[in-house]
């Protein structure tokens, strides 16, 4: 054979995924997926969440942690072009789907492609791909510094008030600043952060549900349940039940830390 299109470009694996607690994509090569649905972030860029439509691009093994219920089509590519295209490839991320309007059609088409087409398919998809870290903007300064102050201080943050005095800002500006960047107000992402943080210990803890609400910032086990149902559809005792068994006992979150000492 004269070119090998596998050997340029070739399809290893496909992960269609439903997710609501952290996923590792496994294995080399690269990873491509389209967020379909929930918001995610990159264990190295916890600042930036992404949203439905967006590109993940990043070397694998990749982990992803989840802000709520989350559908992630992913494939994962090796090759010599796969392995030139991560050489430029600085560091994972999520990009804008429409700075790479081509690269959802074409993972998909790859997801249920015949073994012959999908070298061709592959290569395709890495041309598209090509742009994504102009796609990859960093979001402003100012709600940069405030999705890190959230993610770290959620469990004992009072609200967007004190937030917004810790920034130096007014209330309204940060509030504008931060649903312009993100398409939420900050004070729904930090209701999404505590949900996050509530769904891991009732997931790797047996802690009563009076101790996850305050390790997470909920003012008590009723209004938590009341925001864990309206987000998710399930009590958290439901979720607890139907929660994946085999996540691994992770570090303590921010404040569990204290129940030990």
């Amino acid at each position: 054979m004269i070119f090998d299109c596998e050997r340029v470009a070739r399809l290893e694996e496909v992960a269609d995924r439903q997710f609501r607690l952290p996923l590792t994509l496994e294995g080399g090569g690269l990873w491509a997926g389209v967020l379909s649905s929930g918001r995610c972030a990159l264990e190295t860029d916890e600042t930036r969440l992404a949203g439905a439509g967006s590109l993940l691009v990043a070397a694998g093994p990749v982990r992803l942690l989840p802000a709520e219920n989350c559908h992630l089509l992913a494939v994962r590519i090796g090759g010599l072009a796969a392995g030139l295209f991560l050489e430029g490839l600085e560091k994972p991320m999520f990009a804008d789907g429409g700075g790479c309007p081509g690269a959802a059609g074409l993972i998909a088409a790859l997801a249920e492609a015949a073994h012959g087409l999908q070298g061709e398919l592959c290569y395709r998809l890495l041309c598209e791909l090509a742009p994504a870290d102009a796609a990859g903007a960093a979001l402003p300064p100012l709600v940069a510094e405030a999705v890190a102050q959230i993610r770290e201080h959620y469990a004992g943050l009072y609200g967007v008030e004190e937030l917004s005095e810790s920034l130096g800002v007014s209330k309204s500006h940060l509030v504008r600043a931060f649903k312009s960047a993100m398409g939420i107000t900050p004070g729904q992402y930090l209701t999404g952060v505590r949900l996050e943080a509530a769904k891991l210990l009732l997931a790797r803890r047996e802690y009563p549900l009076e101790v996850v609400a305050s390790l997470c910032g909920f003012s008590g086990a009723n209004y938590l349940c009341r925001v864990f149902k309206k987000a998710t559809g399930q009590t958290p005792a439901a979720f607890r039940a139907a929660a994946v068994a085999d996540e691994a006992i992770g570090q303590p979150l921010p404040l569990e830390q204290e129940l030990y000492v």
